[in-house]
């Protein structure tokens, strides 16, 4: 298992990158277990692989998805190189070590150990390991447009780093960017210009006291807007003709992103009216809805038994789960790994929790399956 995952951490899988080396990795490992699996690649290097372990379908179908893709290494010295998959004291380090490629391991580790170890299964077990989680979710939203030869489902796991925690909801998120429009002339004329940094100073203004109106929710709080990236101008001698801004929201499970951006618009709109000069637009530029599943439903009570947990959790942050909702069953948010070393400098997994999590994604494979 810590090979798997030292040489998927080799695999480069960032967005520069693509996903086919770290896709194929797994291909190899399955095909060495004797199971079948097949990768899904467009645009060069982008990938899909899944894997299917077929039976006489007894029982319904356990659904693992996971993400191939990374995010950059950052700015910062790492410790050791963060593509190495280097081993120390009982850690293995890297990029996506904990986010996602380490559960990734555990859960590839599980299923081949199950099928090596002869178990009688009585339905089915489907791995799914896609691309663009962290950018654009095309590989998530690529497997449900093929999703019609999947079998009847128990419900879905997703090993997301959660510290061997159960989530079952988690925030949903709504990126929006602003672009105000200037004219651009030389700055020693900048009274003939528009200078589109200057309209999004009133735009910051006005976002810097709007408040979305939601209710909180029980276990996740307050939907929240972060202004999060700012880009504008081109050289310092000519006035800017146009400047963007980026804007996170975090929603809450029921909560219509439409509403937010109907609110951005109503502000952009007063604006144009009320100031000499003033344009703007607004683009949505990524949408994931919430996630939450009933946490006292039967395929949550029976995983929560099977890997000995007695309370389930919520999160703040987001993963493809919410994609898979019109599947139609329970979903969970359950793997090894501690959250605060995603996307972080000399980001880690220790060994003992790969191990424990293999284990325990065998206990729920032969709960559900056998």
């Amino acid at each position: 298992m810590k090979d798997l995952l030292k040489q998927l951490i080799q695999a480069d899988s960032t967005a520069a990158r693509g996903e086919l080396a770290a896709a194929a990795v797994i291909a190899r490992h399955f095909q060495e277990h004797g199971i079948d699996s097949r990768i899904d690649r467009w645009d060069g290097q982008r990938s899909n692989v899944i894997a299917h372990v077929k039976t006489i379908g007894q029982r319904p179908a356990l659904l693992f998805v996971c993400h191939l893709d990374v995010v950059g290494p950052g700015e910062e010295s790492w410790r050791h190189p963060p593509f190495a998959g280097f081993e120390e004291n009982a850690r293995i380090y890297g990029r996506g070590t904990v986010d996602m490629k380490g559960p990734i391991a555990a859960v590839v580790a599980a299923i081949c150990e199950v099928v090596q170890a002869k178990t009688t299964l009585t339905g089915d077990i489907i791995f799914a390991a896609t691309a663009g989680e962290e950018t654009d979710s095309t590989g998530i939203q690529r497997f449900m447009q093929d999703r019609a030869w999947l079998p009847k489902l128990a419900g879905i796991i997703v090993p997301e780093p959660t510290d061997l925690a159960v989530v079952t909801a988690h925030r949903g998120l709504f990126w929006l960017k602003v672009t105000t429009r200037g004219k651009a002339v030389h700055s020693s004329m900048a009274e003939r210009g528009v200078n589109a940094i200057s309209s999004m100073k009133r735009v910051l203004d006005e976002l810097e006291h709007y408040r979305i109106e939601f209710p909180p929710h029980r276990q996740l709080g307050q939907s929240s807007m972060s202004i999060n990236r700012i880009d504008g101008g081109v050289a310092m001698n000519i006035v800017p003709d146009h400047c963007t801004l980026g804007v996170d929201v975090r929603t809450l499970p029921g909560q219509d992103p439409e509403a937010i951006r109907y609110d951005f618009e109503r502000i952009l709109a007063r604006l144009t009216a009320s100031v000499p000069q003033f344009e703007a637009e607004l683009a949505v530029e990524r949408w994931a809805g919430a996630m939450e599943t009933d946490p006292e439903c039967p395929f949550v009570t029976i995983f929560c038994s099977a890997v000995g947990v007695d309370l389930t959790n919520a999160i703040a942050f987001t993963t493809d789960a919410p994609h898979l909702a019109p599947l139609g069953v329970p979903i969970v948010i359950y793997g090894p790994g501690k959250p605060d070393l995603c996307h972080q400098t000399d980001e880690h997994i220790e060994l003992a929790d790969l191990q424990a999590a293999a284990d325990l994604f065998k206990n729920v494979i032969c709960r559900f399956l056998s």
